[in-house]
């Protein structure tokens, strides 16, 4: 097997040169830089990870510990971590901690023990413990997709980096109510989640800037999975004013409210129409095709990644919150005709939350059954234009 000896006399130069190429530690004159690259690939010189990592007390690793079995969302993530790592030559130590917060202890103190570099992770609803680990054995740490709350008695202590949640949520039921329904339901995330806080907050924003009421009971949480949501819909559909509209705040929550509406017999959007925060793949594959708040996921891990790194060449830098914008996917679950309109944010930095098409048309008289005791009509007064998404309270951009 040759060696880096073997390359350093095959170029002509010492094998200090050779590292310094290999490892981007020093800049090499260019003409040299190439001597070192073809004699890497005339005599098929493989680097010695292990080795280097003795030296350097690096192992070009980092360790994701994201719910990427049990939460299909994680997957897209994934794939933008493994790309951006790969391109920036380091690997990836994967450990799903199942959103259980002794779990997740377990398996950060695992891929910690491996030597990674670094870690990016996406916290459970009680972070506590994961905090209190990675704080006392100053891991470089990035927390993804979900936030931590930074301590009243002192700065932020890791960086993160997530999508927008309150504007987008807060467009969606201004879209809906924009169509004139006026008692619009929410199946919420697990309780704990900063994504479930911020979409709840995003709710009531989009409810203050329609001009209607608050209603704690059209609120049920779905605990971020399908069958939780499937509970929440039966719940909400239980009410003796049951709402004409929902918003799933994500994914699964979608699969398990279609299948509750399904069970009885109630159709999207004649019935109730229907919008969620989380595009995936087959979303318009459904009938009718979901609108739906899309997030750019492998985006989120690929920024990650390089956040991470930065973190590596400045260890003493001021954390930060890095939040990116989503895009309004206008289909026709919410009960507009087909628009084939897409509107997306930008990728980062200051913008104003995604805003839906203004394009929509009235829905259809629906055909839920109101109780007779209920004051509330069948189906609410359609307008002819959606209004807009009320503003988060909440600043946008990247938070230094």
């Amino acid at each position: 097997m040759p060696t880096m000896a073997d390359v350093a006399r095959s170029a002509g130069v010492s094998v200090a040169t050779v590292s310094h190429v290999l490892n981007g530690t020093r800049p090499v004159l260019p003409h040299t830089r190439q001597a070192v690259l073809d004699a890497v690939d005339e005599l098929g010189y493989t680097p010695n990870t292990l080795a280097r990592s003795l030296v350097t007390s690096r192992t070009r690793s980092i360790g994701l510990a994201v719910s990427a079995i049990s939460n299909p969302y994680f997957t897209e993530i994934l794939q933008g971590v493994e790309a951006s790592a790969l391109e920036h030559g380091y690997s990836l130590l994967i450990a799903d901690p199942h959103d259980d917060p002794d779990h997740e202890r377990k398996v950060v103190q695992l891929l910690h023990e491996r030597r990674v570099d670094g870690m990016i992770v996406a916290p459970s609803a009680d972070p506590r413990e994961l905090v209190s680990y990675l704080g006392r054995h100053e891991v470089p740490t990035v927390f993804l997709d979900r936030v931590v709350a930074v301590p009243e008695d002192g700065p932020q202590r890791f960086d993160q980096v997530c999508a927008e949640n309150t504007g987008p949520t807060a467009g969606l039921v201004t879209h809906l109510a924009g169509l004139g329904h006026r008692r619009i339901g929410l199946v919420a995330g697990l309780p704990g989640l900063s994504t479930t806080a911020e979409r709840i907050s995003g709710y009531r924003q989009g409810l203050t800037a329609a001009g209607l009421p608050y209603d704690d009971h059209l609120v049920a949480h779905g605990d971020s999975e399908s069958a939780g949501a499937e509970r929440a819909t039966a719940a909400l559909l239980a009410l003796a004013a049951p709402p004409t509209a929902l918003v799933t705040a994500n994914n699964a929550m979608t699969i398990g409210t279609l299948r509750a509406l399904r069970e009885r017999g109630l159709s999207v959007p004649d019935d109730l129409a229907l919008c969620c925060f989380d595009d995936f793949a087959w979303a318009d594959l459904f009938s009718p095709r979901l609108t739906a708040i899309a997030q750019p996921s492998r985006e989120i891990g690929a920024r990650a990644v390089r956040v991470l790194l930065e973190r590596l060449e400045a260890p003493d830098r001021p954390a930060r919150t890095v939040r990116l914008d989503c895009a309004f996917v206008h289909r026709t679950s919410c009960g507009c005709a087909e628009t084939g309109t897409q509107e997306h944010g930008r990728p980062a930095r200051r913008s104003e939350p995604s805003q839906p098409s203004q394009r929509a048309q009235p829905t259809q008289p629906s055909r839920l059954t109101q109780p007779a005791q209920s004051s509330q009509p069948s189906r609410p007064a359609q307008s002819s234009q959606p209004s807009q998404p009320s503003q988060p309270s909440q600043s946008k951009g990247t938070v230094s």
